[in-house]
């Protein structure tokens, strides 16, 4: 791995220096550049110490070595990496400012690119901002979200550079195999609405974050993706996404083309009002009680088990006890061919949280567990199954 780190003047540039020492113990050729202001908080001469290279400052380079340093590091990088990233780099880098020798490197890069970004939360939330990560995330480019907690201004909010173990995973991740070149992965995610008025409706509190993360690495992996995605306020990953509301909203979009993969990963709601109200409903004097019927809704993962061709199928359980007991029985009836099964009951890993830990039984009974990881992470562990247990499906019937 050839990798080009681009540090640029927050406070979370002193994590600079371990994050050298980490890619090169994954196997990586780091090169570093600073911008003049990274240098106030990290010197280029502890980068170069644990780099064994020399640290670009300079936007000019060495006159006496000669040479454009830009142009020599995009002929030889195969990925660059700016961690952290700043709100001002962020808007150079969506406009294609070029007036330093990071962002100046940025513009020859020619390989994958990969961003931190990390600052204050207020900073982070700005509409510029957020536009800004958009217009790159449209590009195509790698956003690594940035952590919530503590900042070390004092707020506390979204906002800090992710711990250096999880951009390492990233980074391996970007350099791992395309093992699902030109497979067809549809992924759902997120809750759905079922309306009971124009104003109320049933839902559950599924962010939608796992459903996300599998469907970006299944990207990385070489899949062509189609996300179908209930109401979140997540930003979109560069896939096909097909935004839905209700059950059968998300039944007809998943039903509709013809799938290698299927990820169910999506909280679809199990029950739906009978009737919906054309008006919102008033409370009424003396009736202190409201009585709403209730319909299942359409069992998806049945009707995709019955298709022909039939996709292979993960399906999930999130389960407050019993998990295992229950996974086993959902993935028997609805004829899965994988479960991922997790404990929402445990706040650190159920709904909102970025990280998970999981238990991924296969139609054979045999079982894998997941620790407590990064969501991220725990989306490429889930897809390395599907593509171990496709592999030898084929092998066996053949």
């Amino acid at each position: 791995m050839r990798v080009v780190l681009g540090v640029t003047g927050g406070i979370a540039a002193y994590k600079a220096p371990e994050l050298v020492r980490r890619l090169k113990d994954a196997g990586a050729d780091v090169r570093v550049i600073l911008t003049p202001n990274a240098a106030r908080f990290v010197s280029p001469l502890s980068l170069a110490a644990v780099s064994e290279h020399g640290v670009i400052v300079d936007q000019w380079g060495d006159p006496e070595r000669g040479g454009v340093d830009h142009i020599e590091l995009a002929r030889w990088a195969e990925l660059l990496l700016i961690a952290p990233a700043t709100a001002n780099m962020l808007a150079k880098l969506a406009v294609g400012i070029a007036d330093d020798a990071l962002s100046t490197y940025a513009i020859a890069h020619r390989g994958p690119l990969m961003v931190a970004p990390a600052m204050n939360t207020f900073m982070l939330a700005h509409p510029t901002v957020q536009s800004n990560v958009e217009t790159l995330r449209a590009r195509g480019v790698t956003i690594i979200e940035p952590d919530s907690g503590l900042l070390a201004c004092g707020d506390e909010g979204a906002g800090r550079l992710p711990d250096v173990p999880l951009i390492i995973e990233r980074v391996r991740a970007q350099f791992g195999t395309r093992d699902l070149e030109g497979k067809r992965v549809l992924v759902t995610a997120g809750p759905t609405r079922e309306a009971i008025d124009p104003v109320r409706y049933i839902s559950n509190r599924s962010s939608g974050k796992m459903g996300y993360a599998i469907a970006e690495a299944a990207r990385r992996r070489g899949a062509i993706v189609t996300l179908v995605s209930g109401p979140t306020s997540l930003p979109a990953p560069p896939v096909e996404v097909i935004r839905v509301t209700s059950a059968q909203e998300m039944r007809d979009a998943v039903m509709n083309g013809t799938h290698d993969i299927v990820i169910k990963a999506a909280a679809v709601a199990d029950f739906a009002p009978v009737e919906v109200a054309a008006t919102k409903i008033k409370k009424q004097e003396g009736v202190d009680e409201l009585t709403i019927t209730l319909r299942k809704t359409p069992d998806i993962l049945a009707e995709l088990s019955a298709k022909s061709p039939r996709p292979f199928i993960v399906a999930f359980a999130a389960e407050t006890h019993a998990v295992e007991q229950h996974a086993r029985e959902k993935l028997q009836r609805k004829g899965a061919d994988l479960i991922v099964a997790n404990d929402v009951s445990d706040a650190s890993i159920g709904f909102d949280s970025g990280e998970n830990e999981v238990l991924v039984i296969a139609k054979d009974g045999s079982a894998t567990r997941i620790a407590k990881a990064p969501k991220s992470v725990i989306a490429d562990r889930i897809l390395d199954l599907c593509v171990g247990l496709n592999a030898s499906d084929r092998h066996e019937t053949s």
